[in-house]
């Protein structure tokens, strides 16, 4: 059994098969604003908690502890990631990054400063509570932030200001 094909080669160009349509583009991403600005929210509270946490796991008994700078990296890339992820390329959501993760190493910083205090007056005899400590007592907690920080504590804060601005505009692309 044979087919005739035309001359041009093609069987189909006589039109005897009907053209299959593309398939439709995949549809933008636009994303939800607001949604992804909580996520950033909720994102920098939760890298504030395990910085804080980390921080006071690095601290020793005599009043010394360890601040590891790559924690104020991870606590911008999660907030970056939250923000690109869940609100998408809104031009408006990198710009948000910065301070969202600015004000989660901060937080997380504060929050570590609380823990270690309030373990190092519970080892002393007098307890201190870290809620006490973040409520009542904010601003000499504020003041012994200030007494620390440092040149390498603004790095961690350029770090993380940086990553909330880039993974943000990477995620969301």
């Amino acid at each position: 059994m044979s087919q005739s094909v035309p001359p041009s080669g093609n069987p189909f160009a006589d039109g005897s098969a009907p053209a299959v349509p593309a398939p439709a583009p995949a549809p933008a991403r636009s994303g939800n604003v607001v949604l992804g600005i909580v996520a950033g929210v909720v994102a920098a509270l939760a890298g504030a908690a395990a910085y804080g946490g980390l921080m006071r796991a690095m601290a020793d008994e005599d009043g010394s502890y360890t601040e590891i700078g790559f924690v104020a990296l991870g606590v911008g890339a999660l907030v970056g990631f939250a923000l690109g992820k869940v609100g998408g390329r809104n031009p408006l959501l990198p710009v948000l990054g910065v301070p969202l993760a600015l004000a989660g190493v901060f937080l997380g910083q504060l929050f570590g400063y609380a823990l270690m205090i309030s373990w190092w007056s519970a080892a002393s005899g007098e307890a201190v509570t870290a809620t006490e400590l973040l409520t009542s007592h904010i601003g000499d907690l504020v003041e012994a932030w200030k007494e620390e920080a440092g040149a390498m504590s603004l790095l961690f804060f350029a770090i993380a200001g940086y990553e909330g601005f880039a993974i943000t505009k990477k995620v969301a692309a």
